[in-house]
């Protein structure tokens, strides 16, 4: 098979990518949605993160997350709040561009950006059945927690164990391309 072809079947219709894209909702529309699906009796799960850099450990974790319900919203943290949360230079990828890869994955039902440095707004208004975060969490220590029982949903932990960081994925860029190779 020719190089050609290979990334005709690699990639997907522009218009495919364009269709899911819109999945990215904004807090008042993902709000109402949310309350149209909760009357229809589905179980609605709610993720958050920065989602810098998308690796394995983001899928898998998303992935599990999806198990818990019927309906996947991704909090995403807008640009302004990932740079309070991680520091200087970051994000690394712009919200908008985060935004479009997460609804991109078949496990993600709609995304959702937010500014803040909790997901407890999105909580409050989404009203989730489940709030589902990573394996670098434990139940004790989600910063959302007491706003998610209030909304009486719980919380769970989901994903693989955390073995994977988008600072060691910088930090390894770095290593093999950051001095000229000569």
């Amino acid at each position: 098979m020719s190089l050609a072809a290979r990334g005709r079947l690699a990639r997907p219709p522009r218009r495919a990518v364009r269709a899911r894209a819109a999945a990215l909702l904004g807090p008042d529309e993902a709000a109402a949605l949310a309350a149209r699906l909760r009357a229809e009796g589905k179980r609605i799960v709610l993720a958050n993160g920065c989602f810098d850099l998308l690796h394995v450990g983001h899928v898998r974790y998303l992935a599990a997350a999806r198990q818990l319900g019927d309906v996947l919203f991704v909090g995403l943290n807008g640009d302004a709040s990932v740079g309070r949360l991680k520091g200087p230079g970051r994000p690394l990828v712009p919200a908008v561009e985060r935004a479009e890869i997460l609804a991109a994955l078949q496990c993600v039902d709609h995304v959702v950006l937010f500014d803040e440095e909790t997901a407890d707004g999105l909580v409050r208004r989404l009203r989730p059945h489940v709030h589902a975060k990573g394996t670098d969490y434990a139940l004790t220590t989600v910063p959302e927690r007491q706003t998610v029982r209030a909304a009486g949903g719980s919380v769970a932990i989901a994903g693989d164990p955390k073995t994977h960081a988008t600072r060691d994925l910088i930090r390894l860029v770095l290593e093999r391309f950051g001095k000229s190779r000569e």
